[in-house]
């Protein structure tokens, strides 16, 4: 038994070359992310190599870009473009992922009905989610059980003073609580100043003559957006709801009783309000979702097991709450595959620029190349001096790129995450750009650099002194 133990061992234990593909692709943010370092490791490395190698003054080929700025400008000016579209792209991405990625808690258990992915697809059983909440492991506050018990839908919101260009509608996130309290404390999620939870009716009494108006919070990247999309508000100088506000949903007006402080979570762009209202203006009367609170992380991986595998009074998928927000990033692979596509064929045209700058730089110093000979600089001086100077101009373009992407970090953007079964939620995000862009913008422009300057330098080594020279 012992020899075909390691036997199997054996036989599932990776090849060392599958073990160095692991590590050298293995997971990070990007999926990049150890090729991004070694990528720059390789630049600093070359760029010292060829630095040594090469006896001309770097003077020599400085100047030699100062006295050729139009091309000079116009080349770095397509590395500039090159890398802030990518920055820019890249930060939409790390925006979305950042917010999926501080969603939810590994204490928290959410629950959904078996075979559903998404709670806008989820249908629980009105008997079946009293039965889960009083689940054992479930924490108390007081004499309150922790437990959330929600309808979460996506409703049409027409906009009826949307600025000229923008939709007239909007896919709104809605989620019917039980009770509010609970899910504050389920889900952590605290209010502004002013602001507190709906009452347990869920209305209040409106102006004469008029219907009572439903209570509700928002999260504050809607609150921003919906300002946004009213240009009467734009124009008094209103850049966001507050409490107190009103807006028009489902020819009704809902009271913001609170601005939920939500912000880096997708609780930032939904609206809360009471589930028995909103079940019954919506046609959705079942509840999609459970979200159960533990002591902790460990507790909440064994009741989402229970619950998931064992739990015999119905079929659920229950998961531990981070796990099922960070499976909402497939649409984040998306934009990246996409992202790299788009970047790829904008690289070729850097990688072509550089070319056609440097063979025209060649084309201008033959004679130059010729003198570099005669006083006795070496062929593999000649290329190493080229290389370095397509490496500078590829570095400045970089950099200026990189900087030009980097104004939009802390910009808001309107987007859409999935969990790639055909559910979603549209949320208000903020782009970020981290020293991972950075570094990855970096990395890209020596490698556009070192590829565009290669063919021009070993043509360089090829020139013959005495043909340069008559």
């Amino acid at each position: 038994m012992f020899h075909l133990h390691l036997a199997a061992e054996e036989l599932t234990k990776p090849s060392p070359m599958v073990e160095f593909l692991t590590w050298l692709l293995g997971s990070s943010r990007w999926g990049i992310g150890r090729m991004t370092l070694i990528t720059l490791d390789f630049g600093v490395v070359v760029t010292l190599v060829l630095f040594l190698i090469s006896k001309v003054p770097l003077s020599y080929n400085l100047n030699n870009l100062r006295v050729r700025w139009k091309n000079t400008g116009l080349t770095a000016l397509a590395f500039t473009l090159v890398l802030s579209v990518l920055t820019l792209m890249l930060a939409f991405v790390e925006g979305m992922t950042k917010l999926t990625e501080s969603s939810g808690h590994p204490e928290n258990v959410i629950v959904l009905s078996a075979g559903t992915t998404d709670e806008g697809f989820s249908n629980l059983s009105n008997g079946d989610v009293g039965d889960i909440a009083n689940q054992p492991g479930v924490m108390h506050e007081g004499d309150m059980r922790l437990a959330s018990q929600e309808t979460y839908m996506v409703v049409n919101q027409p906009l009826a003073n949307s600025p000229p260009g923008r939709p007239k509608r909007r896919f709104l996130q809605l989620r019917g609580i039980d009770d509010p309290k609970i899910a504050g404390l389920v889900h952590q999620v605290e209010l502004d100043k002013q602001g507190e939870w709906f009452s347990q009716a869920g209305v209040r009494e409106g102006k004469a003559g008029e219907q009572s108006y439903i209570e509700c919070v928002v999260g504050e990247g809607l609150a921003r957006q919906m300002a946004a999309d009213d240009t009467q508000l734009m124009a008094s100088g209103k850049t966001s709801l507050k409490t107190g506000d009103t807006f028009e949903l489902n020819e009704r007006t809902w009271l913001i009783v609170g601005i939920m402080q939500s912000s880096g979570s997708l609780f930032d762009s939904e609206v809360w309000a009471k589930r028995s209202l909103v079940s019954n203006m919506f046609g959705k009367k079942t509840y999609t979702t459970v979200v159960l609170r533990t002591d902790s992380a460990d507790a909440a991986k064994t009741l989402a097991k229970y619950l998931k595998d064992d739990y015999t009074k119905a079929r659920l998928n229950a998961s531990i709450e981070t796990d099922y927000y960070s499976a909402l990033q497939a649409t984040n692979k998306q934009f990246l595959y996409a992202i790299w596509f788009v970047t790829v064929i904008l690289a070729v045209g850097g990688v072509f620029g550089v070319m056609n700058t440097m063979f025209a730089a060649i084309s201008a110093r033959r004679k130059d190349i010729g003198v570099l000979r005669l006083m006795g600089f070496k062929r593999r001086h000649v290329v190493a001096s080229f290389m370095l100077e397509s490496i500078v101009l590829g570095m400045i373009g970089g950099v200026f790129g990189c900087l030009v992407g980097s104004l939009c970090d802390g910009w808001t953007a309107n987007s859409s995450v999935s969990s790639g079964g055909g559910g979603g939620k549209t949320i208000v995000l903020k782009l970020v750009v981290d020293l991972n862009i950075w570094l990855i913008g970096i990395a890209m422009s020596f490698v556009m650099a070192f590829i565009g300057g290669l063919l021009p330098a070993l043509n360089a080594m090829r020139l013959k002194t005495l043909d340069v020279l008559r």
